[in-house]
């Protein structure tokens, strides 16, 4: 098969073709129509994320495809099948604690390590071997544009957040990072799931003027000015009431300050989740208040990604169209221009931007 391979950090790819993966026990075989190329790839591959990806490897989060091959204890599951292929591969010899990897991607710990060494190749391949509750039957429409469902490894990871703070209809969100690829998906995200009122802030004024475009009058954007307090005072005045919840979807490279004056925006008794990259590339630290995280009953929780039933609950709200791809912007790229795709996506990373490699295009 062809695959389109990191040999160094700082290495463009390398089409070529490698030995096809056979899916043993426990494991399905899928012939990838469709996976996202993440914004920050470029950043990954050049070494600047610091990943722990040991080349060389097949990189590639999660994807579209049919199933191939299957092994003996799969019983639903059948081949020719239209699925999404979860990338967040989790040990089975923990069920509380299961060390974690994104396959072809990153890993958590040395459990997470040894997870990566056996499930290493990620989906820019036209065959992908993922662990068989990885695998997530799609809707037959589906199959009609794989390239707009790739979108999935970008939706499924708010979702994840939204599930964890525990979001309910109606209430009202505020999403730190709104403007960026995730933050975005997560407004689209929280209303699809009922919330009343979302607030956006940001420094991007475009991306904010289409969030309020598309989403009309439950966003309530807010332009940052880089002032901690200002900020704060701004975020709160565009909820026009208590905010329920809060979701920090931040990149590596913004500060800390960001991320504490939209937490602290949040109600008594209200819900912080933590899903951004604030602080791994150095930097201050998140520094929340002792004192009024305790006297307000905060609930302050942090999550890396999403548990494996968010799959189906994503998959669901596309399927029944409360989440809406229609408006996305994709662009497809043959495996073979791999490296072009990388570059786009990282000069394409706005709200709703969406960049997809085919491999089975030639």
């Amino acid at each position: 098969m062809r695959a389109a391979v990191l040999t160094e950090f700082g290495a463009p790819l390398t089409v070529r073709e490698v030995p096809d993966p056979e899916a043993g026990g426990g494991e399905v075989l899928v012939e990838v129509l469709a996976a996202c190329v993440a914004p920050y790839a470029a950043e990954v591959f050049g070494g600047r994320r610091n990943y722990p990806l040991v080349p060389p490897v097949v990189p590639g989060i999660g994807g579209v495809g049919r199933i191939a091959r299957l092994g003996p204890d799969a019983t639903r599951l059948r081949v020719g099948d239209l699925v999404w292929c979860d990338s967040t591969v989790r040990s089975r010899d923990d069920a509380l604690t299961p060390d974690i990897a994104l396959q072809g991607w990153s890993s958590r710990g040395d459990g997470g390590a040894k997870l990566a060494e056996h499930l290493r190749d990620g989906a820019y391949a036209e065959l992908m071997r993922v662990p068989t509750e990885n695998v997530f039957p799609l809707p037959a429409a589906a199959g009609e544009d794989p390239a707009r469902w790739a979108a999935l490894s970008v939706h499924a990871i708010p979702y994840g957040g939204l599930l964890a703070g525990g979001l309910q209809a109606g209430e009202t969100l505020l999403v730190s990072g709104a403007t960026g690829n995730l933050g975005s998906s997560a407004v689209a995200v929280a209303l699809a799931m009922g919330a009343g009122r979302v607030i956006a802030p940001g420094r991007n004024r475009a991306a904010l003027g289409l969030l309020a475009d598309r989403f009309g009058p439950r966003v309530r954007p807010v332009a940052l000015t880089g002032d901690e307090t200002a900020d704060r005072a701004a975020m709160s005045a565009a909820a026009g009431g208590p905010v329920d919840m809060v979701i920090d979807l931040l990149p590596p490279a913004a500060p800390s300050t960001v991320a504490r004056a939209a937490a602290m925006t949040v109600r008594e008794h209200g819900r912080v989740v933590l899903m951004g990259g604030v602080g791994m590339l150095g930097g201050d630290d998140l520094a929340l208040p002792y004192p009024w995280i305790m006297r307000h009953s905060i609930t302050v929780r942090g999550r890396w990604m999403y548990p494996r039933e968010a799959n189906v609950g994503i998959v669901r709200l596309l399927a029944c169209g409360a989440l809406d791809l229609a408006p996305e912007r994709v662009r497809s790229f043959r495996l073979a221009d791999a490296n072009e795709a990388v570059a786009y996506a990282a000069a394409h990373g706005g709200p709703f931007d969406r960049t997809v490699l085919t491999p089975r295009q030639r």
